[in-house]
């Protein structure tokens, strides 16, 4: 250890009038406070002397005695205290005295690091950040003990108390020690060689738990090149590490710094950020050199979102713990990671509406389209970081917005202020139905064309409904797109099923008096219902609800007309059965609602039911 300077010890002092006057041969009363000191405190101090003392050398203070240990630490702060009072009276540094007392400062300071060496090594467990989660655990669990029944384990309560107590006491113990190395320490001009001891011990911890949480520097070199299926694994590490450094790492270790080196400001500030500076500019650069990474991923936006969750969530926590100067590049370096997830997320957003509009898929069925499952499946995913995306998103629609397709040209964007993030996930769900309406133009069948239309955005609209994009596009969005599906419905059933609504509707009223008439007039009709019902019955409804709409709907114009009519003329179709003549009609009213009940499940068959039969088609889709 250097030897100090007697004058950066004791510090600079001024030669006081009244020991300018003094006699000689007459000590003054600093002569005398320092002499009396020094002869109490030299034998406390020596016998800790490690250099002269075999006991000294293998021997802890703290450990050995509490008490004595504070003894020597009062006496080496009085000796101190005298020495410097005897330099503001005296203008002689070569004083006997003062280099007695120099002497004894020196064996002391020795022995101070010493054993705030030993006491920050040995309770290494018991200061690390990471052993107060568990011992906040403890507590806890003895709290939740505490209150159990009389009648429950004492033991256990009692075991769990008694590891609470050792493991807080040891723990205080080991800082109230500290704390009182550190300030006789810096009292006496011995800050630096404190700091020195300090320092590596407290870094390798904060190092070494990075590391192990899964945030290496080796790996970090790599990231930008990485695969991205093994980039996605470091990042849920991150993801984890995250939470545990912020909660815990740097929180406990600031806590247990300020308490060391609360007598000095500068001093803590100073240790913390060079204890804590390398590990967490590589915890908050990592983020940063995953948006750099160019490896595509439909997961990719969700990890970035996720990790610009975990920065904002701790973002009071570490302008609360990295407040100094000497910390601001961390604070930085969070700032630009959070920049640069936000950027990647917009990009991918971008590219992600690009591919939508580059879709060339064909539309095989009149069911739900796969980009529509694809792209509301990811909406909806999306939707839950709405927080997030609120800050990242900032979004003009573009001016082909107006553009719609002949089938979507619903009213979604208008003069209305709205939010960013509102504009944009409205905007991607309209290039999806325009994309959607261009692939129904491929239909050459109309009824076919606007089954998948109601399909297709009634899927949008559920899930819409069913996730937190309903709080982004908002309930006028929803109510015209309902209604948009409303009509889609009511097109299909005009293109296919209008003929025989119609047929119904002519003859329903007709007045028939030869049963030839009235054996033409169901005879037409059997005709006219089996070809739209051959080629409805392929047709899938993929919504519960929505199917049970238009079976409704299609039920009341049909199968209620065509029983009033079959009612109408019962007593001509009951003669004709008598008669022999059995075929007069072919579906019976319950026919008819059972076939019409059987739409819209897709199985492409067509059934002939016997006259009068009750039977329903097997449901195949339930097997």
């Amino acid at each position: 250890m250097p030897r100090k300077g007697m004058g950066s010890l004791l510090f600079s002092s001024k030669k006081s009038a009244s020991s300018l006057l003094e006699s000689p041969s007459r000590p003054s009363f600093s002569d005398t406070v320092l002499q009396r000191t020094l002869e109490i405190a030299e034998p406390i101090i020596k016998k800790w002397d490690a250099d002269t003392s075999d006991f000294a050398s293998v021997t802890s203070l703290f450990y050995e005695n509490r008490k004595e240990a504070i003894e020597f630490i009062k006496w080496v702060n009085n000796v101190q205290k005298s020495m410097h009072k005897y330099v503001s009276e005296h203008s002689s540094y070569s004083d006997n005295k003062l280099v007695r007392g120099q002497k004894l400062m020196e064996i002391a300071m020795k022995r101070l690091e010493k054993e705030f060496y030993q006491i920050l090594s040995t309770n290494r467990a018991h200061l690390d950040p990471e052993s107060f989660s568990s011992r906040s655990s403890l507590t806890s669990r003895a709290s939740t003990l505490s209150s159990i029944s009389d009648y429950e384990d004492d033991d256990e309560l009692r075991r769990v108390g008694e590891a609470v107590e050792q493991v807080e006491d040891v723990s205080m113990n080991a800082v109230t020690d500290l704390k009182l190395i550190a300030d006789c320490m810096i009292s006496s001009g011995y800050g630096k060689e404190c700091i020195s001891i300090y320092r590596p011990l407290r870094k390798s911890i904060i190092d070494e738990a990075i590391y192990k949480l899964g945030v290496d520097k080796t790996i970090s070199n790599q990231i930008p090149k990485m695969e991205w299926n093994v980039l996605e694994i470091r990042i849920n590490n991150w993801l984890n590490a995250m939470k545990v450094v912020m909660e815990t790492l740097f929180k406990g270790e600031r806590n247990l710094c300020d308490q060391v080196f609360a007598s000095s400001e500068a001093i803590r500030e100073a240790c913390f950020s060079d204890i804590s500076k390398e590990g967490a500019l590589l915890l908050f650069g990592f983020p940063e050199l995953v948006a750099k990474n160019r490896k595509k991923s439909p997961a990719k936006i969700f990890r970035s979102l996720d990790m610009y969750t975990a920065i904002a969530t701790h973002w009071k926590g570490i302008e609360s713990i990295f407040t100094a100067d000497s910390s601001s590049a961390v604070k930085s370096q969070a700032l630009i990671s959070l920049a640069k997830l936000g950027e990647s997320v917009r990009t991918e957003l971008t590219e992600f509406e690009s591919s939508i509009q580059k879709d060339k898929s064909k539309a095989l069925t009149a069911g739900i389209h796969n980009l529509t499952v694809d792209v509301m499946i990811y909406l909806s995913a999306l939707a839950d970081y709405s927080n997030v995306l609120k800050d990242i998103l900032d979004y003009t629609i573009p001016h082909k917005a107006s553009e719609t397709t002949s089938y979507f040209n619903i009213s979604t964007f208008n003069d209305t202020p709205a939010p960013a993030i509102s504009r944009r996930f409205m905007w991607i769900i309209h290039v999806l139905l325009c994309k959607i309406g261009a692939k129904a133009k491929h239909f050459k069948d109309a009824s076919l064309c606007n089954i998948f239309l109601a399909n297709n955005l009634q899927n949008v609209v559920v899930k819409v409904l069913t996730s937190n994009l309903k709080y982004i596009v908002g309930d006028e969005w929803i109510v015209n797109h309902e209604a948009k599906v409303e009509e889609f419905a009511k097109n299909y059933e005009r293109s296919g099923w209008e003929h025989v609504i119609q047929y119904l509707s002519t003859n329903s009223t007709a007045t028939m008096t030869s049963p030839e008439d009235v054996k033409e007039l169901f005879r037409k009709f059997s005709t006219l219902f089996d070809q739209a019902y051959r080629k409805q019955s392929t047709f899938v409804v993929a919504d519960n609800i929505l199917r049970e709409e238009i079976q409704r709907s299609i039920a009341g114009k049909i199968g209620a007309v065509y029983r009033e009519l079959y009612n109408t003329h019962r007593v001509t179709i009951e003669t004709e059965k008598s008669s022999g003549n059995s075929h007069v009609v072919k579906h019976t009213p319950d026919d008819v609602d059972s076939l019409l009940s059987d739409l819209f499940y897709g199985s492409g068959e067509f059934l002939n039911l016997p006259s009068g039969s009750n039977s329903r088609r097997p449901r195949l889709w339930l097997n």
